[in-house]
């Protein structure tokens, strides 16, 4: 790659210092601009790459830099506005994750980038984790069977009560659309495209406007079975993040260790050394910036990141509509929290065993 592609960062927060990290000494992709409100954050970030910040995106792409793509960091409400706007343009998108607050909006956008002639993809880190490209080989190898099982946790504690994340209207929900695209789009990449979905809230303990502990149960279209567990409020402390169990063993995914297991090996085979933030971050910046000259195929396409937002927006559904079937007969009443969207919290129905 002859020049390196050329990026802006609108968003400051946290999730663009990893960035930062990321872009540090890219050799094939640098940073041009820095947007943030906050122009103080803006302007520190930008002065480790001696560019320049601005404090809001329409000013970067009216009087900064000429840029080929730009990585948007801003909550997922601001998504399609920024990203239609920087396509028109003839700005490559790179958004990150929840990519959309609903499917409408995430097809409008795939739709403004056929329009442009430009890439649009999603930010979605575990697809390039070095570990998680090795547990789909093994298990496209055949190394654990037919895959009848996986299940993924992202559990932490974390107090959500002064962030965006947990504002609805500015998020869409709550862990479920936050930690759990990162899941959606891990099962994808595993199963192929997903076929159902139900989603359970768990107790709430954060007084929350939205849901803080969720558990998802999925069943893939080539009928593999998943669960999911996500949680603000509450840390399972496991070793893996991904559990695959086949006819033939398992491959487990972990944070400081990845192995497999199957039955010609009595004991674990490592075959990784645990999740890389700062080395997916490059490769997601690597893979993006050859897609843009051409030399790589994109690893997340948008049509990957529409189908994200449709199993999220699926699994809300679920979540407000589907009943629990009851061990008794016997009339229950069931009061929960209203969640985005829905209308009454208490519905009384008879549930029959």
């Amino acid at each position: 790659m002859s020049e390196p592609v050329r990026f802006v960062l609108v968003g400051a927060g946290g999730i663009a210092q990893s960035y930062a990290q990321a872009f540090d000494q890219h050799p094939n992709a640098k940073l041009v601009a820095v947007v943030d409100p906050r122009l103080d954050a803006a302007k520190a970030l930008a002065a480790k790459f001696e560019c320049p910040a601005f404090a809001t995106w329409q000013d970067a792409l009216v009087t900064g830099p000429a840029a080929d793509a730009v990585i948007i960091c801003t909550p997922p409400n601001t998504h399609e506005e920024i990203t239609t706007a920087f396509l028109r343009r003839g700005v490559h998108v790179w958004c990150e994750k929840p990519f959309a607050l609903s499917s409408e909006s995430a097809r409008r956008m795939m739709t403004e980038a056929e329009k442009a002639g430009r890439l649009l993809t999603m930010a979605s880190k575990f697809r390039y984790v070095q570990d998680v490209i090795a547990a789909k080989r093994l298990i496209a190898g055949g190394t654990i069977g037919d895959v009848i099982l996986f299940e993924n946790a992202f559990t932490g504690r974390v107090d959500m009560s002064k962030r965006w994340n947990s504002e609805p209207a500015v998020s869409g929900g709550g862990v479920l659309i936050d930690n759990g695209t990162h899941s959606v789009d891990i099962m994808r990449y595993f199963l192929g495209p997903l076929a159902e979905v139900h989603a359970v809230e768990g107790k709430r303990t954060q007084a929350l406007a939205v849901e803080d502990t969720a558990r998802l149960f999925v069943r893939s279209e080539a009928g593999v079975m998943g669960s999911v567990d996500l949680s603000w409020s509450l840390n399972k402390e496991l070793d893996w993040y991904v559990n695959v169990y086949g006819t033939r063993g398992c491959v487990q995914v972990g944070w400081k260790q990845s192995r497999y297991k199957n039955d010609k090996s009595a004991e674990w085979v490592v075959f990784g050394n645990g999740y890389d933030k700062v080395g997916a971050f490059r490769d997601q910046v690597a893979n993006f910036a050859a897609a843009i000259r051409g030399m790589q195929m994109l690893r997340i396409t948008a049509q990957d990141a529409i189908a994200s937002v449709e199993v999220i927006e699926a699994a809300y559904r679920s979540m407000r509509e589907a009943p629990w079937t009851g061990v008794f007969p016997r009339p229950v009443e069931i009061t929960r929290t209203p969640l985005p969207g829905t209308l009454t919290s208490t519905d009384r129905r008879v549930v029959r065993g």
